[in-house]
């Protein structure tokens, strides 16, 4: 899951962001610098912390992935401002390095492929739109259970009645510069070790 550091766009504001989706009455509770925004059910979308540079020191703007040690600084801050609030959210790593073991034609669509794919602990099968996936190649996959950096929710579907498991992922859905001789998925150097997470 990302959380977002944008000070010259939005100022010294952390956004934590649990659910996607629009939220057509939406409810605000305040504690101290920390805002609990819900729906009119009491369903908890996310929060924003103010004076955020105040409790986290920042390397860097922008998206960033929630670690385990990034888990506790947030739920000390909830705590020093009287929010009682559990952050239940899954660190294990959503981003893994993947290898394309095998990639078919999709039964119903000329433009899709079906891919077998190794993500260290297990295989997944994955419809890509990509032209430019193939089977050897070591490829960044977004597990299910991942949130993009635009905030789409990764989560097992069916493509034209196909099951895929997770995404192979280009530069620009991961937020990284395109790379102007490169047009699809990002294709990793094969020193990159199968199930690893992948670093920003």
């Amino acid at each position: 899951m990302f959380i977002t550091y944008n000070p010259t766009g939005i100022g010294d504001v952390l956004i934590v962001p649990l659910k996607q989706g629009d939220v057509n009455h939406r409810v605000y509770e305040t504690f101290g610098d920390v805002i609990k925004i819900m729906d009119d059910k009491g369903e908890v979308y996310g929060y924003n912390i103010f004076n955020a540079s105040s409790y986290l020191s920042f390397e860097k703007n922008g998206q960033m992935l929630v670690t385990d040690e990034l888990l506790k600084d947030l739920q000390n801050i909830f705590q020093k401002n009287n929010l009682n609030d559990e952050l239940n959210i899954d660190t294990t790593p959503k981003f893994v390095v993947g290898l394309v073991l095998d990639r078919d034609q999709h039964p119903d669509a000329n433009k899709l492929s079906v891919c077998q794919v190794d993500v260290g602990e297990e295989t997944v099968q994955i419809v890509c739109g990509a032209a430019n996936v193939a089977a050897g190649q070591k490829v960044v996959v977004a597990k299910v259970g991942a949130t993009m950096p635009d905030g789409l929710a990764i989560k097992s579907t069916k493509l034209r009645g196909v099951d895929s498991n997770g995404m192979i992922c280009s530069r620009e859905e991961l937020g990284l510069p395109k790379d102007p001789t490169e047009d699809g998925i990002y294709v990793l150097d094969e020193t990159e070790k199968v199930g690893e997470p992948f670093t920003f």
